[in-house]
């Protein structure tokens, strides 16, 4: 019996796309005291529990989070992080983080608890002031992370910055 396909490749359609492709998928992990990853702020478009101890979160393309990473050993701390991320579309350049698949545009990185808190109490003071975190211009985390890395606090977000944001959008920048 002769194989017309080229190479060995079968005649059978391809299985259906999976329902999360194109999506960021974030995995989760909870540990009681030796790993903790969450997410502080995001729109999941979708959330899987694998097990009692894992979840995955998926994101859609220009969908931002905050995902926070802790572990520790019979020691102490050894990993505390947050990164806030931008998830990116098909053929679109990205970053790699751990956990996160395929990756994405990273807006702010840090790490070291002190760090990671200042960021945090920023996040709350966004929301006190009336914004929904994910909502808040790219710009914006990126300047948070910059002026955390050379130890001076972060600007506030206020609404003239968040109206220039919006109008930076509606002309497509």
């Amino acid at each position: 019996m002769t194989d017309a396909s080229p190479h060995g490749a079968s005649a059978e359609p391809l299985p259906p796309t999976p329902p999360f492709a194109g999506l960021t998928r974030v995995q989760l992990t909870h540990i009681e005291k030796k790993i903790e990853h969450w997410i502080r702020f995001g729109r999941p478009a979708q959330e899987t529990i694998v097990d009692r101890r894992r979840r995955l979160f998926f994101y859609r393309p220009d969908s931002r989070f905050a995902f926070v990473r802790w572990t520790a050993n019979d020691f102490g701390t050894v990993i505390s992080r947050v990164d806030i991320v931008r998830a990116v579309g098909p053929g679109e350049p990205y970053q790699t983080l751990p956990f996160v698949v395929p990756g994405g545009d990273i807006l702010l990185r840090v790490s070291g608890w002190s760090k990671v808190e200042q960021v945090l109490r920023h996040i709350d003071a966004v929301e006190t002031a009336g914004f929904d975190p994910q909502d808040v211009a790219p710009d914006h985390w990126r300047h948070v992370g910059n002026r955390i890395a050379a130890g001076e606090g972060p600007r506030p977000y206020t609404a003239d910055r968040h109206r220039a944001w919006r109008k930076r959008q509606e002309i497509g920048e």
